[in-house]
């Protein structure tokens, strides 16, 4: 009885690992791109800054970008059956 008990002990930390493991792989790349976005840039002192910075849709761009990175992953990890 002791081994059936922590077996299912087990099962059910391990449901919960995966479920946070896939909250954490899911933000790791959106906290990626929102740390680069969140930097202070000059447009006039460099070529290299990112031009959608002066955009006037540069922020929700961003945004939808953010939407569909997340709900990309999101779909994988369902299609893999993870989720």
């Amino acid at each position: 009885m002791l081994d059936l008990l922590m077996s299912a002990v087990n099962q059910q930390m391990n449901d919960i690992m995966r479920v946070l493991t896939i909250i954490a792989t899911t933000f790791i790349p959106l906290s990626v791109i929102v740390g680069i976005y969140g930097m202070n840039f000059d447009t006039g002192a460099s070529p290299w800054n990112m031009p959608e910075l002066g955009w006037r849709y540069g922020y929700p761009a961003v945004l939808a970008l953010l939407a569909v990175v997340g709900g990309a992953m999101l779909i994988y990890f369902r299609r893999k059956r993870w989720l």
